[in-house]
């Protein structure tokens, strides 16, 4: 099977729908939007925000976790964590149009993943984390490479303590994006650190 490639190689994953302003017009294409404090109505608002500034930029947003929700709103893609598949909807997310990706951190979680055909696989955390508790431990490159053999075509996402200067290994080893939160709305100019992601990521591709 031949599966379509990402958006992007950069990934950047944010909390609040202005970020995919600031960084889809800094460059960014493929923008996760991890709302974690928001329910219901407002919930729903700063969706259809972020959806307005991604149309307007080019972006493919990837809404995490809430299935229902964007399929209400329409949402292009969706992320879903090993738990979301006990209760997400596949039939009814597919139905809708939506491509998905799903986060796997060890084998039996990524044959889970790849027993319901999705549109990428993300690994992590490839280093140690400080924005979110892990159950799991740094899974290095090495796994990357693992994953790359074990999924053939599929796209793959490098996530978890991934940095500019890191961005690199991770592609050599086989991802097909890398994704951060910290990097890139941390960064003392969240505009330029897009465009030394993506300058980083088209180096080694290009080696």
């Amino acid at each position: 099977m031949t599966h379509s490639p990402l958006p992007q190689r950069i990934y950047p994953v944010v909390e609040r729908a202005f970020w995919v302003d600031r960084l889809g017009a800094a460059g960014a294409r493929f923008i996760q939007l991890r709302i974690k404090d928001k329910t219901g109505a407002a919930l729903v608002e700063e969706l259809k925000e972020g959806l307005r500034f991604a149309e307007q930029h080019g972006v493919s947003l990837v809404v995490n976790d809430f299935w229902q929700e964007a399929i209400l709103c329409g949402a292009p893609w969706l992320h879903l964590g090993q738990e979301d598949l006990d209760t997400a909807d596949l039939d009814a997310i597919r139905n809708a149009g939506i491509r998905f990706g799903i986060s796997t951190h060890c084998v039996e979680e990524l044959d889970r993943a790849l027993a319901v055909k999705p549109d990428y696989v993300a690994l992590g955390p490839i280093w140690p984390t400080r924005l979110k508790k892990m159950a799991f431990g740094p899974q290095g490159t090495e796994k990357l490479a693992e994953w790359r053999q074990r999924i053939g075509d599929l796209p793959l996402v490098a996530i978890g303590g991934v940095t500019v200067a890191r961005a690199p290994e991770c592609i050599a080893a086989g991802a097909d994006c890398v994704s951060a939160v910290s990097d890139f709305i941390l960064a003392p100019d969240p505009e330029a650190q897009i465009a030394a992601w993506l300058a980083a990521t088209e180096k080694s591709v290009a080696k």
